[in-house]
Order: C-alpha cells, then structure tokens, then sequence
C-alpha cells in the first residue's frame, strides 16, 4: 500500500487522483487530500505545507517518497505509466526533478490554462470532480 498525499483544490492533481482511482485494481493506494481532516489526524508526521509544494507518498515501511519519485511509484503501483521510470535515470534526474518543482510551483495557473479552472472548491467527496 502506498499512502499518497495531494492538493484537493487543485484541478490538474484531482483529475490525475481520478485516473489513479480508475487504475487502482488491486486497491494498491490510499489517496489523501493534504486538505482533509483525516490528513491531519492520522498523519501530522506529514508537513502540509512542503507537501503543498511537493507531492508526498508513503510507502507500508514508513519511506517517504516526493516529487516524481511519488509520482513514479503510485503509477507503477497500478500498472500504467511505466515511461516514467526514465524521468529517474542519473542523466535525466535533475532537469526532470527541476521542471517537476516548476509545475508544482505553478500548478494553479497551468490548470487554468489547460481545464479553465485555477482551483476545486471542496466539497463532500473531498475532491472536485464536478466537470
């Protein structure tokens, strides 16, 4: 099981959390909004605010995984994606990891660039899906 932490409010990481749910066959994810009471009663280990900046997953051993190395690993989890896996190559690495910390940065614009929407308004299923 991997515990993944995500942005409820913003649009491109609920449309991303919908396709991991969709994928999620063998119940390998336990997709968490960073915005939810449940985030800060069961994992204050976890600061919200670096993973607003950066996404965060946790493996069952307590490993903690962020950035493209979460993304690689809920992706991998479910079976799909496996291009990923040459975002994390030596060469490769460091220019990924910098255009990834660009679009976390960022995030609230370019989805309003690419869905119209600069954020999710929270609702009671805890993410927006609500197109």
């Amino acid at each position: 099981m991997i515990t993944l932490f995500y942005d409820s409010y913003c649009p491109l990481c609920v449309k991303e959390m919908a396709q991991l749910r969709q994928y999620d066959h063998q119940h390998q994810l336990d997709l968490v909004d960073i915005h939810s009471d449940r985030f800060a009663d069961e994992f204050s280990h976890i600061d919200k605010h670096a993973a607003d900046r950066m996404l965060h997953a946790q493996l069952d051993d307590g490993t903690l995984l962020l950035g493209l190395d979460a993304t690689r690993a809920v992706w991998k989890a479910v079976g799909k994606h496996s291009w990923l896996a040459i975002l994390r190559l030596p060469v490769v690495r460091w220019f990924a990891d910098q255009a990834y910390l660009l679009f976390a940065k960022h995030r609230y614009k370019l989805s309003y660039w690419l869905t119209g929407k600069a954020r999710c308004e929270p609702c009671e299923k805890g993410y927006c899906d609500r197109d």
